[in-house]
């Protein structure tokens, strides 16, 4: 499984923002692997793809974990696409329910592009409470989400993919983590 996360950044920043992805063996690190999305843009699908078909684990990497559905600000990416062209299961994974009203609103009012970013966001369905945290997915039901949750997560409520990728992300933006995953 490989666990993505965005690294921090600042919110006058535009240009790439830094994708981190931690490759794991249930709950053994075996890899990481660095991409990057661009800030509001429309390419986080085709690059977290490039970012994983291109690593040497991609033979290991049975089911991709996203932190959000968003990455580098408003950079939707398209779930089901995702798991169309890596042939893997995709789950979005967020501690709370978000307010789609106001990703809603922020998207058809403030970003290029917003209506059709709001279409994928739709697309992708609700949130669906499980295992203590919210997700959702392409190509796998909800029993297999809550076993690929419960078989990844050692500490809180983020399978430790997640968890690492969050550390790792905040270290390459500010120069150490935060400790808070």
């Amino acid at each position: 499984m490989i666990g993505i996360d965005d690294a921090p950044f600042a919110r006058a920043e535009r240009g790439d923002v830094r994708l981190v992805g931690a490759v794991f063996a249930r709950t053994r690190l075996d890899g990481v692997v660095i991409g990057a999305a661009r800030r509001d843009g429309s390419n986080s699908t085709s690059k977290i793809t490039k970012m994983i078909q291109g690593c040497t684990f991609v033979e290991h990497v049975q089911a991709v974990v996203l932190q959000g559905i968003t990455v580098a600000g408003f950079n939707v990416i398209d779930i089901h696409e995702l798991s169309q062209r890596l042939e893997r299961p995709v789950l979005v994974v967020a501690r709370r329910a978000p307010n789609f009203e106001k990703i809603r609103r922020a998207l058809l009012d403030f970003v290029p592009g917003g209506a059709k970013k709001w279409t994928l966001i739709e697309r992708a369905g609700p949130m669906e409470a499980v295992g203590g945290v919210f997700v959702q997915r392409a190509g796998l039901d909800l029993a297999q989400a809550a076993r690929l949750l419960r078989n990844t997560t050692l500490h809180g409520g983020l399978p430790e993919p997640l968890r690492v990728a969050h550390l790792i992300a905040g270290a390459l933006a500010t120069g150490q983590s935060r400790g808070r995953a």
